[in-house]
């Protein structure tokens, strides 16, 4: 089903840019309603100190510096052909103008970019929104996300554990690593997907007697409102779908919660292989130093990794990493994904600035 954001920027005098996005197809944008006017103002503040050009303070506000959601994309197959941008406010003709005026860089933190191909993919359909003159960037959403913890700076590793999973790195020298992010049927056992499928198919073993019996079954039964293991073949082959599937995540937490032992193993393997994830950027990153005890950022996002009351999968995985690795640091972002690909796009700009400036 098609969703629609808006993403509304307010600073002083008033002044106010509205960019309404029509998408479909499962296309999934972040927006910047959560983020403070406060935050915002300081960004801005602090941004145009460096500006050589100052901006104009006119119908439009011309600002040269990007705050722009970072898409989600779940299927990157169904985004090309599936979205369109509705400015029902501004005749086609001003568009670009407007848009020109407003941004100078623009960064995506996109699921499923994997290979410069699909980079160049997407960078052929932002080409066709915006001016030459605007610098675009297009990377894996997991590089959002660990700039959202150390607040643009690429250095790190990042861990994204919700419907599906990722771990992405970066050394200070510019190396990148990545590892997970394949699917479940690839291996992505850590992944909310991964939980619950193992969910149910303990439930299924146990009810014909291949495995233990087990709380999940009623726990799971309950929550799906059926009556018979029996049932959830045909529930889960009628929309095997990964968000749906991964929605049953928080019964198995109520189960080991209650000490159910096959929940709690369940539980343990998948925070177990979302640490290995991180462990093989660490390793192959040299992120932890020759001595294996430097310092570095675990950026910590997905709603797998959030505390639960008394079994926290981030607190386990964190115990597991730091048991090779006693210098990794865990970071719970304060900021979304979106606003770590605006200050991408900042640092991105500034960056490309200095090096013409100095050739």
């Amino acid at each position: 089903m098609g969703k629609a954001m808006e993403i509304q920027m307010s600073i002083k005098r008033k002044l106010k840019v509205m960019i309404t996005v029509k998408m479909e197809m499962g296309l999934i944008m972040e927006s910047f309603w959560g983020l403070m006017v406060g935050l915002l103002q300081l960004f801005v503040s602090a941004f145009l100190y460096f500006l050589p050009r100052k901006p104009s303070l006119t119908l439009f506000l011309s600002l040269d510096v990007l705050f722009l959601a970072a898409p989600i994309i779940t299927v990157l197959e169904k985004m090309l052909p599936g979205i369109h941008w509705k400015r029902s406010w501004l005749k086609p003709s001003q568009n670009q103008v407007l848009i020109g005026r407003l941004f100078r860089a623009v960064c995506l933190g996109v699921s499923g970019v994997n290979h410069p191909t699909d980079q160049e993919r997407i960078l052929n359909w932002l080409r066709e929104i915006f001016p030459s003159h605007v610098k675009l960037y297009v990377h894996n959403d997991a590089v959002a996300a660990l700039a959202s913890g150390t607040m643009g700076k690429l250095h790190g590793c990042v861990l994204i554990a919700g419907t599906g999973c990722i771990s992405y790195g970066f050394a200070e020298d510019g190396r990148e690593a990545r590892a997970s992010g394949a699917g479940p049927v690839l291996g992505d056992w850590g992944s909310g997907y991964g939980i619950a499928a193992k969910a149910l198919t303990a439930v299924i073993r146990a009810h014909d007697g291949r495995g233990p019996q087990t709380m999940l079954t009623n726990k799971i039964l309950k929550a799906l409102s059926l009556s018979s293991p029996d049932e959830l073949i045909g529930w889960t082959y009628a929309d095997p779908s990964w968000a749906r599937i991964a929605a049953l995540v928080p019964e198995v937490v109520s189960c080991a919660e209650a000490c159910d032992q096959v929940a709690t193993k369940i539980l343990v393997d998948a925070a177990q292989d979302l640490a290995l994830s991180v462990k093989a950027v660490v390793q192959r990153l040299h992120l932890c130093g020759e001595d294996g005890n430097s310092s570095f950022p675990v950026v910590m996002v997905g709603g797998v990794l959030e505390a639960n009351k008394n079994w926290d999968i981030g607190k386990e995985v964190v115990k597991c990493i730091q048991e090779q690795f006693p210098g990794a640091h865990p970071i719970t972002p304060q900021v979304e994904p979106a606003v770590g690909a605006a200050l991408l796009a900042r640092n991105f700009l500034m960056k490309e600035s200095t090096e013409n400036f100095h050739s």
